[in-house]
């Protein structure tokens, strides 16, 4: 059977499988164009995107809209998601049990999308995407080519409002990235 984007997202909606299916305000499925050759991928939404069910909308997803302004490519050419489609209590990090929960949904997802490009927004996403030993400060911004996907990390944008020092880095890896968009002749604006 082919999946459906209304499929998916009903079974998202309904998932009970882990506990933070009993506090969500709203399941935060994810954004943007769903025909987009490029994918963020966060870690789990926050107390604003809980309350609106999109995400990346706070102060993190603020910031990370200039970032993308700056290298010109326009949030609505790009599908934005996380891997927790529920917010944990507190912000705090996602458990590797929820994750274990949630990750056939992103999978599913990124199958319907069909990205050339995966951009992972922090180190969980990045741990859990690209290698479990990853090292933010260490490996943001590099490549990797893992089956029909073509993966980097950047800094998570919370992460900036908390250490602007990283920002001038964060700057950088953006410009990177629309380079690379821009040598693979992949257009997004």
């Amino acid at each position: 059977m082919t999946d459906s984007w209304d499929k998916l997202y009903e079974d998202c909606a309904s998932c009970e499988a882990c506990e933070l299916c009993k506090t969500r305000t709203n399941c935060v499925f994810g954004v943007g164009n769903r025909n987009a050759d490029i994918m963020f991928i966060g870690e789990a939404p926050g107390e604003n995107e809980d309350k609106t069910g999109v995400p990346f909308v706070g102060r993190a997803g603020q910031l990370l809209d200039k970032y993308l302004y700056a290298v010109d490519i326009p949030r609505e050419n790009i599908y934005i998601a996380n891997i927790l489609k529920c917010r944990p209590p507190k912000n705090r990090d996602p458990l590797p049990a929820e994750e274990d929960c949630c990750i056939d949904f992103l999978r599913r997802q990124v199958l319907l999308i069909k990205p050339k490009i995966i951009v992972c927004l922090g180190r969980i996403s990045a741990m859990r995407l690209i290698k479990p030993d990853f090292k933010i400060t260490r490996e943001h911004g590099t490549w990797i080519q893992k089956g029909n996907y073509l993966i980097t990390a950047v800094y998570h944008p919370a992460l900036l409002l908390r250490d602007p020092r990283k920002k001038e880095e964060m700057l950088e890896d953006m410009k990177a990235i629309k380079a690379k968009l821009d040598e693979l002749n992949i257009k997004v604006n």
